[in-house]
């Protein structure tokens, strides 16, 4: 099957930290035997004026090539200028979080962005074959006249062979990190409903409780040392207004990092039972106390097990069989009109 994967999130020379978890799908699915030709574009060199020659591009390559099926993977006003010219092949959006969800923590101008992304995902979820949503909460969010049958809920996998457990005490030297500290991990685009300040007044908290750590913000950091990040941290704190699936909690469960999150996206699901992990109330005291309890059983948490089922691999199939449902959808679609 080949199929054409239009993104405006993907790691670029200049951005190498940019939609890392659609690189990490597109390699996933190739890995399997598809051919993915990805049409990226990079909306933060080109500014909003990148989608207003979207259709045409995309007109132009499907004349120049054949594809069985077109990924819009992402949502907002890609997505809806994209299944508004793809009615003649069988096409798919997955939705990931602030595109459905849209960002009401945010400046006033770029709030009115979100709202305007938010209703054009919604028109290309109802015009679409098919709609991914990587949690269950970003599913019942969709609105009531998108038809639930052609709603799968598929999360973004992980590399395994990546991200693994590896001596945290060798991470930290490497990082040059204390090692006489313990060190909470905050994962951030920047954007503000991550809540930055209630992760680093929390890590204060956790100080005033008589516990030596230290507070360490990964942003912009290349997605090979992400790893290192990770294994010579204590606990990664979540502290998000809204999320889809956060990739990162995937990660840290994979090397055995326990996490401490308020409750949000699909967090609560996958780390349920697992030893040091703990959805707390929205406030700095629950929040360091789960903190403390996290770095005392740094050494007995066993997530990647749970994390196998969540491998690229595992994943991408789970993808390719939805691709293979959809296409034949529009065959049988096919077949009845040109009987009818």
């Amino acid at each position: 099957m080949r199929v054409l994967a239009i993104t405006n999130l993907f790691p670029t020379a200049a951005n190498p930290w940019l939609g890392t978890f659609v690189e990490q799908q597109v390699k996933g699915l190739t890995e399997i035997g598809l051919h993915i030709d990805v049409m990226s574009l990079d909306r933060l060199v080109e500014g909003p004026g990148v989608y207003f020659k979207l259709r045409e591009n995309i007109r132009q390559r499907l004349k120049r090539d054949k594809f069985d099926l077109v990924h819009v993977m992402y949502g907002g006003v890609m997505a809806d200028l994209a299944t508004g010219i793809l009615s003649n092949i069988p096409n798919v959006i997955t939705i990931h979080g602030s595109d459905l969800l849209g960002d009401k923590m945010a400046a006033p101008v770029t709030r009115f962005s979100a709202h305007v992304g938010v209703l054009a995902t919604r028109r290309a979820a109802r015009r679409s074959d098919g709609v991914i949503t990587v949690s269950t909460l970003l599913k019942d969010a969709l609105p009531t006249y998108v038809d639930r049958s052609k709603v799968r809920v598929i999360p973004c996998g992980i590399d395994i062979n990546r991200f693994k457990p590896e001596d945290p005490a060798a991470c930290r030297r490497q990082l040059g990190w204390d090692p006489d500290s313990y060190h909470i991990l905050f994962a951030t685009s920047g954007a503000p409903v991550k809540r930055p300040e209630l992760a680093k007044q929390s890590v204060q908290r956790l100080c005033q409780r008589g516990i030596r750590a230290e507070f360490h913000e990964m942003r912009g950091i290349p997605y090979g040392q992400v790893p290192t990040w990770i294994n010579a941290s204590h606990a990664l704190i979540l502290t998000s207004q809204h999320e889809g699936s956060p990739t990162i909690v995937k990660e840290c469960l994979a090397c055995n990092v326990p996490i401490v999150s308020v409750d949000v996206g699909d967090v609560r699901e996958r780390t349920n039972g697992i030893v040091g992990c703990s959805i707390v109330p929205v406030n700095v005291e629950d929040l360091a106390a789960g903190l403390e309890a996290a770095c005392k059983a740094r050494d007995h948490v066993n997530g990647r097990d749970r994390m196998m089922d969540l491998s690229l691999s595992r994943i991408a199939e789970t993808i390719s069989r939805f691709y293979e449902e959809i296409v034949g959808a529009r065959k049988g679609q096919t077949l009845i009109r040109q009987g009818s």
